[in-house]
């Protein structure tokens, strides 16, 4: 992502949270608490990998900004925005801090600009690619028995919820809407940032995503897409 959110964010989350609570979410609070603490670390590290891989590509192709504001690291303490970790516990969906940019240090402007775009859901999809691995291993050599037990079932739901939270942070940010990766994408692609209806809906973005999450939309776009690539992977890992 690209800008800062605001209060309009704010606003969204406590609406989510609110249609949450009328749902029976937090009717079992322990039970709701250890399902969130599984999936702490793949919201971590794919928020923390996320920005990363921004301001590492960022970096490598010549603007240094990204690294004079300490954002070249893994370290998710550098990534993470407190509200955008807290919105995708309590609301599931949420952000990172977005790398900041200088686009005119870049030798080719939009090529450079597409791929720090690309950057982020790459290393998304990487990760849950990594991780399908990586239960495909400790699946071939632990066996059944072993994941089936107290231990071996936690460690087994973790590493699910790495693979699908990182699938739903690809797919969430290739939504050509602003402030997402997929309208930078889409606009460096059609190279349509001179036109009136960039910045239209860059303008009114915030607002725009807003509504598609609340009336349901971001849901019905993300919903069969992660199911599908988490097909796939399941289908590799057993």
């Amino acid at each position: 992502m690209r800008r800062n959110f605001n209060i309009t964010f704010l606003i969204l989350i406590v609406v989510l949270l609110s249609n949450a609570f009328r749902r029976g979410a937090f009717s079992d609070p322990m039970n709701w608490l250890m399902g969130e603490l599984m999936m702490l670390p793949g919201i971590i590290i794919g928020l923390a990998f996320h920005e990363f891989a921004h301001a590492a590509v960022a970096f490598k192709l010549g603007d240094p900004t990204p690294k004079m504001q300490g954002r070249v690291t893994i370290n998710p303490l550098a990534h993470i925005d407190p509200v955008g970790l807290a919105a995708l516990l309590f609301a599931g969906f949420g952000w990172g801090v977005p790398v900041q940019i200088n686009p005119s240090n870049f030798k080719k402007r939009r090529r450079d600009e597409l791929l720090v775009s690309l950057a982020g859901v790459t290393m998304n999809l990487v990760i849950a690619i990594v991780f399908a691995i990586v239960a495909k291993i400790l699946y071939m050599t632990m066996g059944p028995s072993f994941l089936s037990g107290s231990v071996g079932s936690i460690l087994w739901m973790m590493i699910m919820y790495v693979i699908q939270i990182n699938l739903v942070l690809m797919i969430f940010n290739l939504i050509p809407c602003p402030p997402l990766d997929g309208f930078s994408i889409i606009s460096e692609i059609f190279n349509i940032k001179h036109t009136e209806i960039y910045w239209t809906l860059y303008r009114y973005g915030d607002w725009i995503l807003i509504a598609l999450i609340i009336f349901g939309i971001t849901g019905r776009i993300i919903s069969p897409c992660v199911n599908f690539l988490f097909g796939i992977l399941s289908s590799f890992i057993i």
